[in-house]
């Protein structure tokens, strides 16, 4: 099964993988499972690391290469056809980087796995984190 990652998600496999649930985890280990990587979520490490919102001990343009070599999860780029689909989505939440990886989940068609409560308001498959 294809598991798309919450942003926060991949920050717990980097430095809280304890957060997560029983059942979380055993996705996570599975090998089975393709772990998804949204470059929408590089965007917002980014974004919020610029912001001084997200402390790392390098900065994202090391940190999330260096993690993502070897860990087993496979990176995916923000295509157009993803950014465009956002324009579909009601706006039951304004946060760009959650859309977008709403979007991402629905046309790649991998449940997301998150902890948020604002993303059960949308048509997407969603897996609990904890």
């Amino acid at each position: 099964m294809k598991v798309l990652l919450d942003t926060h998600c991949w920050l717990w496999m980097q430095a809280a993988p304890e957060r997560f649930s029983d059942r979380a985890r055993s996705l996570l280990l599975d090998d089975t499972n393709e772990l998804l990587f949204s470059a929408a979520s590089s965007w917002e490490i980014a974004f919020k690391y610029a912001q001084g919102k997200l402390d790392l001990p390098d900065p994202p343009s090391r940190y999330v290469p260096s993690r993502l070599q070897g860990s087993g999860v496979t990176p995916i780029p923000i295509e157009h056809v993803h950014a465009l689909r956002v324009a579909e989505l009601p706006f039951h939440h304004r946060d760009p980087f959650d859309r977008l990886l709403i979007a991402q989940s629905q046309l790649e068609r991998a449940p997301l796995l998150t902890v948020d409560d604002k993303l059960r308001a949308y048509d997407v498959e969603l897996i609990w984190a904890s």
